[in-house]
């Protein structure tokens, strides 16, 4: 049953991918439509003023790690809606997607939320089409709203940019419009486990919501489930999780402050991009776009290309009966309130060698060395192709068993899954990746708790 859900999908989803034509061409910076390189800052910017602008930042900090640097960052201080409509249908949760084209995207079309959208785009500032179904998530209110709260985006490559992530509950299945489709749990689930096809603003907003539920109103425990159905013990009362937190963010501090991109050291632009000295961390590109499906038919971008592959984990082990992950207190220098809960490792690899090889991540070579059969997740996702260009992250999740010590630096801590939802819900508690890396559970769950 399930197999045949999943092929009726992919079905849908090739078909959508052959009805547009798309085309993603690299342009350099200087010659980008609509874009320029200021004369005395040499930042990039739109000509409107709107939509994003790239910029330099330099950024000091006394935690471990090179301590001083600088960089590009993306400067985006709209607040975007990404949200998700659902409903309970024939006993199941089901979610409206849509099959939608950006321009980093790896494989062009990725499962994404109801409605993806910056303010720049459903204000319609580039004189684009309507943005479907928009209205169930402006007021006045439409449905139940289930989930609800600002989350940050990626703090090493935006400065400060949040969005607001939604999952609004209505009665009855409304008819899908060309490219959209309604996905169910069971169904989500599964794609979870596929490489590249749930885009990041997907992941991030179902992160939101526990995916064990007997309806949208009534929320069961994560961690319980995964204990096989027993209460859950935490290491951790969530007062003492709290406490961790703030002091967390009591002790990393971080100056920063904007800068001329075109003063920054080890950047320069080269052959019509901004690149790194050592060729490391990533470029700023320019593309140039074409895609019959979207609000615009036609447009040019700066896009964020990574120079390697990332690492997103969390090792994981059972406490008292209860799986636990090691979650990390992150400073990031774009973070909007500095610290933020995160997985054990995030990283790209490739950046620490040479003058870097002394801040290896700790724990990365426990995640990347963990038998298979240890491993409960491992999966390739994508990240927004609407501002990185074939940004790949490998999401794992290991079980690292119960020899592994509990006493670890005071920047991490040991929380139950549940724990980190409940945080997830309540905004600006959690990052993007350990958000996106808790969603890929969802898919895992049946195994973690056969673990137990």
């Amino acid at each position: 049953m399930v197999t045949d859900q999943i092929s009726d999908f992919h079905s849908w989803y090739d078909e959508r991918a052959r009805q547009h034509e798309y085309e993603v061409t690299k342009a350099p910076l200087e010659s980008l439509g609509g874009w320029r390189i200021d004369g005395d800052t040499g930042d990039v910017v739109h000509e409107t003023g709107r939509f994003f602008s790239v910029r330099g930042l330099h950024a000091k900090t006394a935690a471990r790690g090179p301590g001083e640097w600088s960089q590009p960052i993306i400067v985006q201080p709209e607040i975007g809606i990404l949200g998700i409509v659902a409903t309970v249908a024939r006993g199941e949760v089901h979610f409206l997607m849509q099959a939608k084209m950006e321009p980093g995207n790896i494989n062009r079309i990725q499962l994404s939320p109801t409605v993806q959208a910056t303010r720049s785009n459903y204000q319609k500032v580039h004189k684009g089409k309507d943005v479907p179904y928009l209205d169930y998530f402006r007021p006045p209110r439409h449905g139940g709203w289930v989930y609800d709260a600002l989350q940050s985006e990626q703090g090493s490559w935006f400065l400060a940019k949040r969005n607001r992530n939604v999952i609004v509950e209505i009665d009855e299945q409304v008819p899908a419009q060309d490219d959209f489709r309604w996905v169910s749990l069971t169904e989500m689930s599964a794609l979870l486990r596929e490489p590249n096809l749930v885009n990041m603003d997907a992941r991030t907003v179902l992160s939101g919501l526990p995916f064990l539920l007997s309806g949208l109103g009534r929320v069961s425990g994560l961690g319980t489930e995964l204990s096989g159905g027993r209460v859950e013990r935490a290491r951790h009362s969530t007062s003492e999780l709290l406490s961790w937190f703030t002091e967390a963010k009591s002790r990393h501090e971080i100056e920063r402050r904007l800068v001329p991109l075109g003063e920054l050291p080890d950047w320069s632009l080269r052959g019509g991009e901004i690149v790194h000295r050592e060729g490391k961390h990533f470029a700023v590109i320019g593309v140039d776009v074409a895609a019959s499906g979207r609000e615009v038919a036609r447009w040019s971008q700066p896009l964020f290309e990574p120079q390697g592959r990332g690492v997103i984990g969390f090792l994981g082990r059972y406490i008292d009966g209860t799986f636990h992950v090691l979650v990390r207190a992150e400073a990031e220098a774009g973070t909007h309130d500095t610290v933020e809960m995160a997985p054990t490792v995030s990283c790209i690899p490739d950046n620490y060698t040479g003058s870097l090889a002394a801040y290896r991540p700790a724990f990365l070579d426990d995640l990347l060395g963990a038998p298979e059969s240890r491993t409960l997740v491992d999966v390739v996702h994508s990240e927004e192709g609407g501002r990185f260009y074939h940004a790949e992250n490998r999401y794992l999740i290991v079980d690292v068993g119960e020899d592994f010590d509990l006493d670890v630096d005071d920047d991490f801590c040991w929380m139950t899954l549940s724990q980190v939802t409940s945080f997830i819900r309540h905004g600006n508690h959690v990052n993007v990746a350990a958000r996106c890396l808790m969603s890929c559970i969802a898919g895992e769950k049946a195994t973690l708790a056969a673990a137990v």
